[in-house]
């Protein structure tokens, strides 16, 4: 049997369907597509654009939050930008940032074996939202036990979003999204609870789990060619930045996820460099060149998008294509 670190890669196990889960994501989806509908036929804009600043925002929340921050500790926030993020996250609903640290940490320690949470090797619709349709992998729970995580559990903050998770995620996930459009301009019931609440919601959960599925199937390998995760730059544009995800994989802890100082395709760090302006966001990490340069060489594809660190390069050629894609 093929293991890794003790977890198989993918066994036989008969999953338990979670059949409250089926539902809910069916209805989800449904009134999604209505919302969708609702946009051309007879919501106001202003409805169309706060739903679309909510997801924006909800997908922030994952990435800059829960994944570069809490996660991966790949920078520092003061508690101001923290309590923005947490807010951020609530409203993005993908459970309580503690679940979502410590799902994601398992991902990084076991990535693509059966101890994965969304292990990609089960196929594309399991590790795009299948996974929330039944329950955890027995090696899921099992390595979960394992993780470290002494750091989220001395987080007040995400304790406390932990504990009252009814009234913090229900108040920005659902009420403030639905009432605002209601309330400021007369916006009907059913346009802002499909839109605003429900397509909002559906879009989050999508885009951000495309990382899981399309980020581990189809695209380079420019950093490591012997695991699955991929280079995709359609996927990190919907995601705000996530899939330049064999880099990320490689090197978890830079908190841009992506081997380009440059901020293009990269929501996420527009959005965190912003907030380092500020004062608000400090002790950013990043990956020194060289070391992601020889990495490169020794043990990825051959097919960097960007043209450095590519193996026929010579050292005059490969300076001059860093001064463009990692300048300061």
């Amino acid at each position: 049997m093929d293991t890794r670190n003790n977890v198989t890669l993918c066994d036989s196990h008969k999953f338990k369907i979670v059949k409250h889960n089926v539902l809910k994501f069916a209805y989800m989806h449904l009134a999604a597509l209505y919302g969708f509908y609702l946009c051309f036929t007879s919501a106001k804009w202003a409805t169309v654009i706060w739903g679309f600043l909510l997801l924006e925002g909800a997908k922030l929340g994952i990435t800059a939050g829960a994944h570069r921050l809490w996660c991966h500790r790949a920078y520092k926030a003061k508690m101001p930008l923290q309590i923005i993020l947490l807010i951020l996250n609530s409203i993005a609903f993908m459970n309580t940032a503690i679940y979502w640290v410590r799902d994601h940490r398992i991902h990084h320690k076991y990535t693509d074996t059966d101890a994965d949470p969304h292990n990609s090797r089960r196929g594309f619709f399991f590790s795009q939202i299948g996974w929330l349709f039944v329950r955890k992998h027995p090696q899921v729970m099992e390595k979960g036990k394992t993780i470290y995580m002494d750091d989220i559990y001395s987080n007040k903050l995400l304790v406390f979003q932990r504990k009252h998770a009814i009234i913090v995620i229900g108040l920005w996930a659902y009420i403030i999204p639905l009432v605002i459009p209601m309330y400021l301009w007369n916006e009907s019931l059913n346009n802002s609870w499909h839109i605003c609440v429900m397509l909002r919601h559906v879009l989050t959960i999508n885009l951000i789990f495309l990382v899981n599925s399309i980020g581990h199937r189809w695209g380079n390998r420019p950093f490591d060619k012997s695991i699955k995760p991929v280079e995709n730059v359609a996927v990190s544009i919907l995601s705000t930045g996530e899939c330049f995800h064999n880099y990320h994989h490689v090197f978890p802890f830079d908190y841009k996820a992506s081997e380009l100082r440059d901020t293009v395709f990269n929501a996420a760090t527009i959005f965190i460099n912003f907030f380092a302006w500020v004062g608000w966001a400090y002790d950013l990490k990043i990956i020194p060149d060289k070391m992601i340069i020889a990495r490169s060489q020794r043990t990825g594809d051959g097919k960097n998008l960007w043209g450095w660190g590519d193996k026929d390069q010579t050292e005059e050629e490969t300076k001059s294509v860093q001064l463009i894609y990692r300048k300061k």
